[in-house]
């Protein structure tokens, strides 16, 4: 059978590295296991805080790993709750980070099996919001080589939900749009962007989180699986 996409465009985080779980319910469970238990409306606003001012106040150096990148997010939360006037042990900061780092390396772990069986025989992109280091965060996880190129938002100046960095995986493709499959955990920041440039699209339906919860409308998903297992296996029946 012929297959029916010519290329493949994979979100990078909450799909390849967390099985479709939000980051931030990540590291609030990394939170939990560490014993500090925050009220979710609180941690939420500290979680957005921190991508805010992280996205805005570039702090990131190209060269950091994952765990680096958790240090500094979560030492921005902390920086958030303490101004709320939530006492926070410091020292936690470095627990929290490697157990998120750790999940983190699990799911590469097994995404790499499936994305070693595509190499090769599909041109495979990456279209992230990221801080300008995922390639040094590929290659760390040892899974850089599968892919053809690496789209960041840091890097390219556009930023998911805004369509145009998905153009910018389409042209490097160079196939037409109906036969690139776009694979993401965020409706709102991948698949509705995705839709808009006129792919076809997979959604990792994981647990929701913030406006991804209560959807009614879902129709630009023309996939919709719960997670990256699911979605590994369905992609290979399709790229086959």
């Amino acid at each position: 059978m012929d297959s029916l996409f010519k290329g493949l465009i994979f979100d990078y985080g909450g799909t390849l590295d967390s099985n479709g779980q939000h980051w931030a319910s990540v590291i609030q469970d990394a939170y939990q296991k560490s014993g500090i238990y925050i009220e979710t409306p609180l941690y939420q606003e500290a979680y957005i805080y921190a991508e805010r001012k992280m996205a805005t106040e570039p702090s990131i150096l190209s060269d950091y790993a994952f765990k680096r990148v958790l240090e500094l997010k979560i030492a921005t939360q902390f920086e958030f709750l303490e101004n709320k006037g939530t006492k926070i042990d410091k020292g936690k900061i470095f627990l929290i980070s490697q157990l998120a780092d750790d999940l983190a390396r699990y799911y590469v772990q097994k995404s790499e099996s499936f994305l070693k069986a595509l190499y090769g025989s599909i041109p495979m992109v990456i279209v992230s919001n990221f801080y300008g280091n995922l390639q040094a965060v590929l290659r760390d996880f040892n899974i850089d080589q599968y892919f053809d190129t690496v789209i960041e938002s840091a890097v390219v100046g556009l930023r998911k939900p805004d369509s145009g960095i998905f153009q910018l995986g389409i042209d490097f493709l160079k196939q037409p749009a109906e036969q690139i499959l776009v694979v993401g955990d965020s409706y709102h920041k991948d698949i509705l962007p995705a839709k808009r440039c006129g792919c076809q699209t997979m959604w990792i339906k994981g647990a929701v989180w913030g406006d991804e919860a209560g959807l009614e409308d879902e129709s630009a998903a023309d996939f919709i699986v719960s997670d990256f297992k699911k979605a590994s296996d369905l992609i290979t029946r399709l790229t086959h």
